[in-house]
């Protein structure tokens, strides 16, 4: 059985940074990605970051690009997303999300195993 358990988020102001945390246990399928997604109160989910295969090929939203960093520990089974000069619109609820068969790496469809959420809040 999957379980994704996201911690991290929190409360920053404008231009502070967080770094989120996903657990997860009992995921095998390093050949796919594991990632991030985001959604805000009247918007649909959108990927922010990925990391996919034994390779570690990263992916992120135009939106965060230069601003955040994915990575893994593979020892700790563990996702990390490092979120800085954050801005008010990065305020969501942050999913940590893994694949089962592949795919678009920032579809949500692409993605079957998923976390409870962590939420971020940017003041400005």
């Amino acid at each position: 059985q999957v379980q994704l358990v996201e911690s991290g988020g929190g409360s920053v102001q404008a231009g502070g940074s967080l770094r989120l945390s996903c657990a997860a246990s009992g995921y095998t399928y390093s050949s796919y990605c594991m990632g991030w997604f985001r959604q805000a109160t009247g918007k649909e989910r959108e990927g922010v970051a990925a990391i996919c295969g034994a390779s570690g090929s990263r992916y992120y939203a135009d939106s965060v690009k230069g601003r955040f960093t994915i990575s893994r520990d593979n020892a700790k089974n563990t996702l990390y997303l490092q979120m800085n000069s954050l801005k008010p619109e990065d305020t969501a609820m942050y999913y940590c999300a893994a694949q089962r068969y592949g795919g678009l790496w920032y579809h949500p469809s692409t993605f079957l195993y998923w976390g409870q959420g962590t939420q971020v809040t940017v003041s400005s």
